[in-house]
């Protein structure tokens, strides 16, 4: 595999990771956290391909099927079935 392209799927499944995490740091609401749940099964998607194309990283590869299955389930609890109480936030329940 190219070099480039082991770059490429690296640092975007690094950088779609950070995005989607600071997009859930907000707290802005259901569907921009179920969003950020679609960003971080494409960083996942990426880093699987990066560790098991990458002679050093499928520990990597195994953690981001895992990270996958997690991510999978909160774009379907966020944007396929929904929040019951959306709109609500942490500190309103508080």
């Amino acid at each position: 595999m190219s070099e480039t392209v082991l770059d490429i799927l690296q640092y975007y499944g690094a950088g779609a990771a950070l995005l989607a995490a600071f997009i859930v740091s907000l707290n802005v609401g259901t569907r921009a956290t179920g969003w950020a749940f679609v960003i971080f099964v494409t960083s996942s998607i990426a880093l699987i391909a990066w560790g098991f194309l990458n002679d050093e990283g499928e520990g990597i590869g195994w953690q981001n099927i895992g990270l996958l299955i997690i991510n999978a389930v909160g774009v379907y609890r966020y944007l396929i079935v929904g929040n019951p109480q959306d709109g609500e936030t942490a500190r309103e329940n508080d």
